[in-house]
């Protein structure tokens, strides 16, 4: 019997490419740094399954050049580098990974709250430059979080995860979802007055997943949260979801945290907002010419700066390729996906 062939496009840990092997025959696209195009296209020509990363562009010219492959298995929980649509004309099975990332990025999602707000990154350079002579009343004072607002946009699982992390900092949470996001440009409400309780709202206000999170609308949120923080993927929707009026919404006194997808951000727009104080501080991993940043981004020392390192564990990302594998294991093994969008 002939054995599936899949194209992986960068070399996976050793024992995810071992079970790979046990159901198919794979050969790799690059060992250490992102594919050239010309080698993704060629690779696909003979393959029937692709194991990708989110920095492949699987768009139509790639799918049409995969004259016989029957899945695209992307290795990350965002799938915005793949063309669905494309896919789904030729019959071809996408699929993600999520789940088995939720925790690492919801625990750096937390790492970035407390930089930002602690200016524990500003810490560490003014003490490498020679500059801590000692104790000082008020040396680099932050922001402590006890009592304070966390905002979060998007309530999947990573959004949870990084609720139940603020209860140990003693924060209220507030929320809201894709359907709130999607209503955003609704004429928001005056601002000083304080909304009345509805049935809705007291529904919503109930405890989740043994969490007392408060589901409220997007301009609410913005207005009210301390910390706003971003967990939703990339769509027509949220593509630049926070723009300048939203971030005119928002207390000078708030910090931005982006661990999502770059895009979801205007950048000029918070480049704006950071330089006139409109808010205080940002906390970003992603963002929206990536791996470009902008340059006034870089010179400011109330934002932290990250290389896109969300699920950067080892353990995180070996399960994120196993599960990948998975996938398209159980394709050629007939049966459905596990994971497939």
């Amino acid at each position: 019997m002939i054995r599936p062939q899949i194209f992986v496009t960068y070399a996976l840990p050793a024992p995810v490419l071992a079970r790979l092997a046990q159901v198919c025959d794979y050969r790799i696209g690059s060992q250490h740094s992102p594919l050239e195009r010309s080698a993704l296209l060629a690779g696909v020509r003979d393959a029937h399954g692709i194991v990708s990363l989110i920095t492949d562009r699987i768009d139509r010219e790639v799918i049409e050049a995969g004259q016989h492959v029957r899945i695209i298995a992307n290795v990350g929980v965002g799938y915005n580098n793949v063309d669905v649509a494309a896919a789904r004309q030729r019959g071809i099975v996408v699929s993600n990974t999520p789940d088995v990332l939720t925790d690492s990025t919801a625990d750096l999602t937390w790492g970035l709250i407390l930089a930002v707000t602690r200016r524990i990154v500003e810490a560490d350079v003014f003490t490498r430059a020679g500059r801590f002579t000692g104790w000082d009343f008020e040396l680099l004072l932050g922001s402590g979080l006890n009592g304070k607002t966390l905002g979060i946009i998007g309530y999947g699982r990573i959004g949870r995860a990084v609720a139940r992390r603020a209860t140990g900092f003693g924060m209220n949470v507030l929320y809201c979802g894709r359907d709130e996001v999607a209503f955003r440009d609704d004429p928001p409400r005056e601002v000083g007055i304080p909304p009345q309780p509805t049935t809705s709202t007291l529904t919503a206000s109930a405890r989740l997943d043994g969490l007392s999170a408060r589901r409220v609308g997007f301009h609410r949120l913005l207005e009210q949260a301390d910390i706003v923080t971003l967990h939703i993927p990339l769509a027509a929707v949220s593509r630049h979801l926070i723009n300048r009026p939203a971030l005119g919404h928002m207390k000078p006194t708030a910090y931005l945290i982006n661990t999502s997808r770059g895009e979801i951000v205007d950048e000029t727009a918070l480049v704006e907002a950071l330089e006139s104080g409109r808010i205080a501080g940002a906390g970003l991993d992603v963002y929206e010419q990536e791996p470009a940043v902008s340059p006034q981004l870089l010179q400011m020392p109330n934002v932290v700066l990250l290389p896109h390192i969300g699920s950067a564990t080892t353990e995180t990302r070996t399960a994120m390729a196993m599960l990948a594998v998975e996938n398209v294991i159980d394709l050629f093994s007939g049966h459905t996906p596990r994971n497939a969008i």
